[in-house]
């Protein structure tokens, strides 16, 4: 990780509508990607779910590989939710996705970005 450059892939805002599940990015090349959101904005009452998505092979279908789930007021030393590193070895379409579903609550708006390395 000491030699890896960081780039940032894509960020962005989400404002969420419950039960809605919001595609926040689909990288579609090959790489090492970290979803980051920013779940300050939640209080008691608020579920937030973050998922991300991989497909195995070429051509496969998508499958939810690391799902999160986040109830309530977040602890002030740990607001900001990140992903376990994801490799994605397809240079395709539909190879990663990362998604945010707020399932109860008051609707909240989510700052997010993914990073590439």
């Amino acid at each position: 990780w000491c030699d890896m450059a960081v780039t940032l892939y894509a960020s962005n805002t989400q404002s969420a509508t419950i039960g809605t599940e919001y595609i926040l990015s689909t990288p579609s090349a090959a790489g090492i990607y970290t979803l980051h959101v920013d779940t300050a904005a939640m209080v008691n009452g608020d579920v937030a779910e973050i998922r991300v998505y991989q497909t195995t092979l070429t051509g496969g279908v998508l499958r939810v590989a690391y799902p999160m789930i986040y109830y309530g007021i977040q602890p002030t030393d740990d607001v900001e939710k990140i992903s376990v590193p994801i490799g994605n070895d397809l240079a395709e379409a539909n190879a990663l996705k990362f998604t945010l579903k707020q399932t109860f609550g008051t609707a909240r708006a989510f700052p997010w970005k993914v990073l590439s390395y």
